[in-house]
């Protein structure tokens, strides 16, 4: 029997700011807001939903497991792949957007830069090399 458990459709985040999470979101992705509430706000990406769900609301989702403080480290790491890493650099800084890493050529073929939303979540803009 097949799971069909291979189709992602919403990564939710857990912030403790949903205003600025969302607005970082709009402003440095261009992300449409599709569905907002006091708690969350959803945004889309071409082939994904993005859940900015508020911490406290959280442990109903994950209990019995608890959810991680925002400065207890890295947990995962979100790749978007783009066409020039470069060039996705130059717009967040453009945007006021620090990186953490980057541009580097890995070992594996890409070029990558990683970078953080206000609640601490990892973002990495690759690119394959040739």
């Amino acid at each position: 029997m097949d799971t069909e458990l291979d189709q992602l459709e919403v990564i939710t985040l857990f912030v403790t700011d949903v205003p600025a999470a969302k607005a970082f979101y709009r402003e440095v992705f261009g992300l449409p807001v599709v569905y907002e509430d006091d708690a969350s706000a959803v945004v889309r990406l071409r082939n994904l939903l993005v859940n900015l769900l508020a911490a406290e609301q959280a442990p109903e989702l994950v209990k019995p497991a608890p959810v991680a403080a925002p400065a207890t480290g890295v947990r995962a790491l979100l790749t978007v792949r783009v066409p020039d890493v470069d060039a996705v650099c130059a717009q967040l800084a453009e945007r006021g957007v620090a990186l953490l890493n980057g541009p580097v050529d890995r070992p594996w073929g890409r070029r990558t830069a990683a970078f953080a939303d206000p609640a601490g979540h990892v973002w990495e803009a690759a690119q394959d090399l040739a």
